[in-house]
């Protein structure tokens, strides 16, 4: 991440202010234990040491020594190496969902007690991941969304569809993710014209949605990798719209720019996190209490007002505001990224994005 207004930085500039006065869970303490954390890295691993471990401690005792870990699959390799040696990389890490799943398959993560963790209660089901056997190991952290953005100087109307990206009339205009895994344009292309996503249950139907995402690529003047890239040329006005990161719109446009995030009707695309612990991590209690306290509905609202992100819990009980949720969320149904596609998938999917859309 080049820019520092990404999703992983403070929605204000004095996100420890006022953290003392929140309604803080009933916790066990472990005085002077110190636990590893491992977070995403750049601004979002530094929002969270400096505005959330520091009232973590103060609530349990128990200290925080933060890292910064990989989003993709090379923490997978972490993981497995040090498990080969009895050592964990972090006692409690945070981890994308594929990779999640890969580990998940490999038997990397410990089981979990989850009358451990009573905030589970305010967590739905689907945010809550086990082993085939039914051992809890995993809950979701963090979420954040995809949605359709706009500069506003070009395109004063919101757009209010996915399908608006096949227009012939947006030729040579958009600025769309790289990656089939990244973009999830498998999964919006699916909603948007096969009524959901259940078509990429097969090879047949992932193919059937390939041929109609192949229609767009007229339309697209930039695949990006890199959204710093995207970012600055979308505010520019050079690409006027195309698919970019909720919060990270929203703070541009709090700045001054001339941009807007829109929800499409089809559901912005919902991305999440999940806090995972390492097969051989020691500190047993801790990681129960760190969890359990970063799924409190409290500290959840504020992750979403000092780090931009999403509620996973129930948002009723976070007292967040409609406007503070409409800063990171929305009411509309999600579009969910298919992982287990990737997992399943991954390489013939990459062949032939590569062969059809942006090779």
């Amino acid at each position: 991440m080049k820019s520092k207004y990404t999703r992983r930085r403070f929605l204000t500039t004095t996100a420890a202010a006022g953290a003392a006065t929140l309604a803080m869970p009933s916790l066990s303490r472990a005085a002077d234990s110190v636990i590893t954390v491992g977070t995403y890295g750049g601004f979002f691993e530094e929002s969270f040491r400096d505005g959330i471990y520091p009232d973590f401690t103060a609530a349990t005792g128990i200290k925080v020594n933060s890292v910064a870990v990989p989003t993709g699959e090379t923490y997978i390799v972490q993981i497995r190496n040090a498990a080969r040696a009895k050592k964990a990389p972090a006692d409690v890490a945070m981890m994308a969902n594929v990779p999640r799943l890969r580990g998940q398959a490999q038997n990397l993560f410990k089981r979990l007690d989850p009358a451990k963790i009573p905030n589970l209660a305010h967590l739905p089901d689907e945010f809550q991941y086990s082993y085939d056997d039914g051992s809890f190991y995993a809950s979701a952290a963090i979420a954040w969304f995809i949605t359709l953005v706009t500069n506003t100087n070009v395109m004063p109307d919101p757009v209010e569809s996915w399908a608006e990206l096949w227009d012939p009339k947006h030729e040579n205009s958009l600025g769309l993710l790289g990656l089939a895994s990244n973009s999830n344009l498998l999964e919006i292309t699916a909603t948007t014209f096969f009524g959901g996503t259940d078509i990429l249950d097969t090879e047949e139907g992932i193919e059937q949605v390939f041929q109609k995402l192949a229609e767009l690529t007229p339309n697209v003047r930039l695949w990006y990798k890199d959204e710093g890239t995207f970012q600055q040329q979308l505010v520019d006005g050079e690409i006027p719209w195309g698919q970019y990161y909720h919060d990270v719109t929203v703070l541009k446009a709090m700045d001054g720019e001339p941009l807007r995030s829109n929800f499409p009707k089809e559901g912005g695309v919902r991305e999440t996190g999940s806090w995972v612990v390492p097969e051989h991590s020691t500190m047993d209690e801790e990681v129960h209490v760190y969890i359990n306290y970063m799924l409190d509905p409290a500290i959840q609202a504020h992750l979403a007002r000092n780090v931009g992100t999403a509620p996973v819990v129930d948002p009723a009980a976070t007292g967040l505001s409609a406007e503070e949720f409409a800063m990171v969320s929305s009411d509309i149904t999600p579009i969910v990224p298919k992982y287990e596609m990737y997992l399943e998938r991954g390489d013939w999917i990459s062949d032939r994005w590569n062969q059809l859309i942006s090779g």
